[in-house]
């Protein structure tokens, strides 16, 4: 594979694990993203606030999601985007709002499953605890309890002897209950008392929280020559990592064409439709503002948003060697092989023709190689954030990411470069 012209190799690759790492939930996911883009002279802005069109970075927090942008020098009102986009959230097991549970002497966490985990996964797995929580002087702060604190125990194989021939199967609400130690008598508010005293708080201190268990596990290079990445929450924080990377790498430019936008919503594994979500207002009212900000109108904005492209960055599937017949005949993505382009005809994703042109131009200017996905015709296609921002925008999009395998498991795979030629591919695209 020859070497991409931008400006990452393989310590990409290395920097994503310490950010898959250090990001359990997507409020940590967003705060680590946010660091990053301070360190690279970008300021955090509230809504509230009255904006300015002045040159520099720009970035809103709001929950799990961030929209950052740069405005470069000379950017008129009517200047159009450049967005690349993804989602924060992975399918997990998140605690409900009455945590406190158990039965036979073991003491339990009621959990709700959040998206579509392959449950499997997140059997005889060492668990950790993070997530947000709410304080009762109307202030709030990230925890993580960052080592085994829960495990999700399987059924041993002599009590269950269909398992080997007709497969496990797991009742969502029976099965997935964690355990995370031992006694008879269950107290509300026992987990909340135990959340309190890890971060020096006064008990009742919590009175709100979102909170979600994740496997302890670090990410680790893999196979006989460490050409392959395991880890956590690939789907989809490699790419939120990407376009982070991206972003600040071209903000150091100047006279860009357009303006390079990151927008990384939340709730994309159960269908976008939140205020942090795709489908919710938080992009169009950024854009919209910062249009507004340099001095322009409706017609500025039309404009704008006429000439606005977006990247939208989410995993896709490798081929599997195990079941090669689930996948499309003429269309096997491989780890390695660079960046996906994904296509569906019936709009599961928004690409087409003059999206496919588009992304190929960004590929050859970074010398990277790109692979097209279809599913196969016999298999129901996923979706992603890409439709939505085309049709709730009217925004050109076109749908990207990485090839992996394992995906939705608690411990996804893909190949060690991909992580890199996506970052430099969207650099490409955003420099336009």
């Amino acid at each position: 594979m020859r070497t991409p012209s931008g400006p990452f190799d393989r310590g990409h690759t290395d920097d994503l694990m310490t950010y898959l790492a250090a990001s359990p939930t997507p409020y940590h996911a967003v705060a680590n993203a946010a660091a990053r883009l301070e360190k690279a002279g970008f300021q955090q802005v509230a809504e509230t606030d009255a904006w300015d069109g002045t040159t520099g970075g720009r970035f809103v927090v709001r929950g799990g999601a961030i929209i950052a942008w740069y405005v470069p020098e000379g950017a008129a009102p009517h200047t159009p985007f450049r967005i690349v986009g993804a989602h924060t959230d992975s399918p997990n097991l998140r605690v409900k709002p009455q945590p406190d549970m158990g039965t036979q002497g073991w003491r339990q966490v009621a959990v709700e499953i959040y998206g579509g985990p392959l449950l499997n996964s997140w059997l005889d797995r060492d668990l950790g605890l993070a997530g947000r929580i709410s304080l009762r002087d109307g202030t709030e702060r990230l925890v993580n309890v960052d080592r085994p604190l829960l495990r999700v125990p399987q059924l041993a194989v002599h009590l269950d002897r269909s398992v080997t021939p007709e497969g496990l199967k797991l009742d969502k609400q029976r099965h997935m209950q964690p355990i995370w130690g031992l006694g008879d008598d269950v107290h509300e508010g026992d987990l909340l008392a135990f959340l309190e005293e890890e971060n020096g708080l006064e008990r009742g201190s919590i009175t709100g929280w979102d909170l979600m268990t994740y496997a302890v596990e670090a990410p680790a290079y893999l196979g006989r020559d460490r050409e392959l990445l395991a880890g956590p929450r690939m789907d989809n924080l490699l790419s939120v990592h990407a376009c982070t990377a991206a972003l600040t790498e071209v903000s150091k430019q100047d006279n860009l064409p357009y303006i390079p936008v990151l927008a990384a919503f939340d709730h994309e594994e159960n269908g976008s439709q939140s205020d942090t979500g795709a489908d919710g207002p938080l992009l169009g009212g950024v854009l919209e503002r910062s249009v507004f900000a340099r001095g322009g109108s409706y017609e500025d904005k039309a404009r704008a948003f006429a000439g606005t492209i977006c990247l939208s960055s989410d995993t896709g599937h490798a081929v599997h060697p195990n079941y090669a017949e689930r996948h499309d005949p003429t269309h096997h993505p491989r780890a390695n092989g660079g960046p996906i382009l994904k296509v569906n005809v019936n709009n599961r994703y928004a690409t087409d023709g003059s999206g496919r042109a588009v992304f190929a131009a960004a590929c050859e200017k970074a010398g990277v190689p790109f692979q097209s996905f279809v599913s196969n015709n016999a298999m129901p296609c996923g979706t992603t954030i890409g439709p939505i921002t085309a049709a709730r925008h009217g925004i050109k999009t076109v749908d990207i990411g990485a090839a992996i395998l394992s995906m939705h498991s608690v411990r996804e795979l893909c190949g060690a470069d991909d992580p890199f030629l996506l970052a430099n591919a969207l650099v490409a695209f955003l420099e336009g």
